[in-house]
């Protein structure tokens, strides 16, 4: 069961060391929820069934424990998350999640112990009555600890723990990794089918080099930094505009990749509204992504460009008059 009508705002509470009364015993679903996706909401919607008037809340860490690990042994990684951190705790808001505890994974957390964890943080510090876990759900130095270990720590320590099982599909079991998969081989309709919603890349406007505007095609530029960047390529995509004078939705074409015609360049994400005139510079927008429409490409020339970029809008408007 979704969250529905007026709710408070959701807390986020980032120092677990300095933690007001109020935001103690709550119950929990532990994870990294990226993604939000369908096997996410039902480990929430499970420990909304279990809570028993405590307040619904969310465990997760921030930095997310690969990006830390990756950081300390000084190998770089492919970016891989699906969300930022700002746009995760947006949609848990929006499942009515009352607290968000974004607990720090530092160099003092990646040390503790399964027990540890579970005395230290769930007991001593976040007084959590019940928490719920995914069946392959690791914690603990060296993701030692079960979802079994912690059932039995919650049997001596005092709190309760359900384990919540895989959720599978037609396709297979939802996890963020199949998620990642189809978005890097420009499936976003499966990506969608797991997730429950389109995939989207939210962020603000940045100024670009400007190129759409000189060929008539004006684009909206946002970074893909730190996101496991889709298909490169074209892409019939939903675009929220999410604050401002042209708040709305709108239907458009986006460019995801690295935009080979003029040079190798960083990779981002630029966005033509269809019928929409206007400023959004500094805007966040939502671009939900559809349907891929071709990869990227190098032209004989700006001419050629511009007419498959005609093409591409047609061919977006298309499938989005039916979505």
């Amino acid at each position: 069961m979704r969250a529905s009508g007026l709710r408070k705002p959701m807390r986020i509470i980032r120092d677990p060391d300095f933690i007001a009364e109020r935001d103690r015993g709550a119950a929990v679903a532990i994870g990294n929820f990226d993604g939000v996706h369908l096997g996410h909401q039902a480990v929430i919607d499970l420990t909304r069934s279990v809570a028993n008037r405590a307040p619904l809340g969310i465990l997760t860490f921030e930095p997310h424990p690969r990006d830390y690990f990756a950081q300390i042994s000084k190998h770089s990684t492919p970016p891989f998350r699906l969300m930022s951190a700002a746009s995760k705790a947006n949609q848990l808001e929006k499942l009515g999640v009352e607290l968000l505890y974004e607990v720090p994974f530092n160099e003092v957390l990646a040390a503790l112990t399964p027990e540890d964890f579970a005395q230290k943080i769930i007991v001593d510090r976040l007084g959590l009555t019940h928490v719920v876990v995914g069946a392959d759900f690791c914690f603990g130095k060296d993701r030692a600890g079960k979802a079994a270990d912690l059932q039995e720590f919650g049997a001596i320590m005092g709190f309760g723990v359900t384990i919540a099982p895989m959720l599978a599909t037609a396709a297979g079991d939802v996890s963020s990794t199949a998620i990642r998969t189809a978005l890097a081989n420009g499936i976003p309709r499966a990506a969608a089918e797991m997730l429950g919603h389109w995939h989207r890349i939210d962020g603000p406007v940045i100024t670009g080099e400007q190129r759409g505007r000189d060929l008539g095609y004006p684009t909206a530029n946002m970074s893909i930094n730190g996101l496991h960047p889709p298909k490169f390529g074209v892409y019939a995509v939903k675009i929220d505009v999410l604050a401002g004078p042209y708040k709305g939705s709108y239907n458009g074409a986006a460019s995801i990749g690295v935009r080979p015609m003029f040079g190798i360049n960083i990779p981002n994400c630029e966005s033509f509204l269809f019928d929409f005139s206007g400023d959004l510079y500094g805007t966040h927008l939502s671009v939900a992504l559809v349907e891929y429409l071709r990869g990227e490409e190098q032209f004989d020339g700006l001419d050629a460009l511009i007419t498959q970029m005609g093409t591409d809008c047609s061919h977006a408007r298309e499938i989005l008059s039916h979505v």
